[in-house]
């Protein structure tokens, strides 16, 4: 359990997550309605949508395998690993602020199960940007 708490645990569980989400993205279009969303849409609207959500499904991954694989190895301050990590903390800091900045509370105000994926998105994107945060400083001090 003490090694889960430390710090190369804690990087080990954040890319555990990562992947998980980027495996999400597979079911993501029917959980959000896309097909019917999408049928009026053209052709290439529907194939560019469809196109970046599994480049982002293999981003997450990708971005989870690093710390599962090479959480020691991030924290060395060698110079790559160390951009690696601020790399992470950036794309993770702006996803977190886009959690609050950018969609609207429209979109889950008054709905239990959204409400309840955004509370959870918000937590995980702390939680993800916050071990990016102390890993990267970490590296750095």
């Amino acid at each position: 359990m003490t090694q889960l708490l430390s710090l190369p645990g804690q990087l080990r569980l954040v890319g555990l997550a990562l992947i998980v989400m980027g495996l999400v993205h597979a079911v993501l279009p029917r959980v959000l309605g896309w097909p019917g969303d999408l049928r009026a849409s053209s052709l290439l609207t529907r194939q560019v949508s469809y196109a970046h959500l599994f480049f982002i499904g293999l981003t997450c991954t990708l971005l989870g395998v690093l710390p599962l694989v090479f959480a020691p190895d991030l924290l060395t301050g060698a110079p790559l690993p160390t951009f690696l990590l601020c790399a992470q903390t950036l794309f993770w800091g702006l996803r977190w602020i886009m959690e609050f900045v950018y969609f609207s509370p429209r979109l889950w105000r008054g709905d239990r199960l959204r409400t309840a994926g955004h509370a959870a998105l918000a937590v995980l994107w702390t939680w993800v940007t916050g071990v990016f945060v102390v890993a990267t400083a970490r590296a750095l001090g």
